[in-house]
């Protein structure tokens, strides 16, 4: 049976195309745009697709959710998008 998994193009803040921050890649110089925040309801697990990489590069790629942080960010720092979400006013 296929799990159930609802994907989202908005979350925490960001939607389809926005650049965001995603940490712990190891690429230098890396770019990314939020694609979708997906969701398997059946077992609680989470994961943010991302399309990016180095300069030119267009992959799709999943990362955990409090691995994204917002543009204006400090990784490390300040908190992900997961933790403090950057909701509009």
């Amino acid at each position: 049976m296929p799990a159930e998994l609802r994907r989202t193009s908005r979350w925490a803040g960001v939607r389809a195309g926005d650049p965001v921050q995603v940490e712990g890649t190891r690429l230098r110089s890396a770019s990314w745009e939020f694609v979708a925040h997906v969701l398997n309801s059946e077992t609680g697990e989470e994961w943010v697709e991302v399309v990016g990489g180095k300069p030119g590069d267009r992959s799709v790629r999943s990362f955990r959710p409090h691995q994204l942080y917002a543009m204006s960010a400090r990784p490390g720092r300040d908190p992900s998008l997961a933790d403090a979400p950057g909701l509009p006013l």
